[in-house]
């Protein structure tokens, strides 16, 4: 079983204005593909709350998976992606890219997604949109593939097929 930890960006959210649909659906999908989620966070879009939240998930929590969810568009708020690449020690491109193709197959507007993948330790990071929708669709498309990719990084790879 592989540990995770949920990451909703929205000053909205944060203060009270919104319910974090998003997250809610991610916690939904990832215990139904049998994670553990260690910690669920909303945090407003501050560049440095979450850079400090990825890094005590990854570095203190040690958990496997790190989703985002917001902060990947176009606003002057939105600072997912940097906050990210700011902490990773590795970039995982072909995630964020393999969701923006299957993204594109379904909206044009998936072009305006700025969201990066990458690893910091043994954990990987993957951000996310923020519509309730486009993450459903999303983690369904990536879990299977992200599960694998969990193996490789953790040397987990005893049930691996093609490691």
């Amino acid at each position: 079983m592989y540990t995770a930890g949920i990451i909703t960006a929205s000053d909205k959210g944060y203060n009270g204005e919104r319910i974090d649909e998003s997250g809610k659906i991610i916690i939904e999908i990832l215990q139904r593909y049998g994670y553990k989620i260690e910690k669920y966070a909303l945090i407003p879009d501050e560049q440095v709350k979450l850079e400090k939240e990825m890094i005590y998930m990854s570095d203190n929590l040690r958990v496997n998976l790190i989703l985002t969810t917001g902060g990947t568009g176009f606003s002057n708020r939105d600072v997912t992606p940097e906050a990210t690449k700011n902490i990773i020690t590795k970039e995982a491109n072909g995630i964020a890219e393999a969701i923006r193709y299957y993204s594109l197959q379904l909206t044009k507007r998936a072009m305006l997604s700025r969201g990066v993948s990458g690893i910091r330790g043994n954990t990987l990071i993957i951000n996310l949109p923020g519509s309730p929708k486009a993450v459903r669709e999303i983690l369904e498309y990536i879990l299977d593939t992200i599960y694998h990719g969990l193996q490789i990084l953790n040397s987990d790879t005893s049930e691996c097929a093609r490691c």
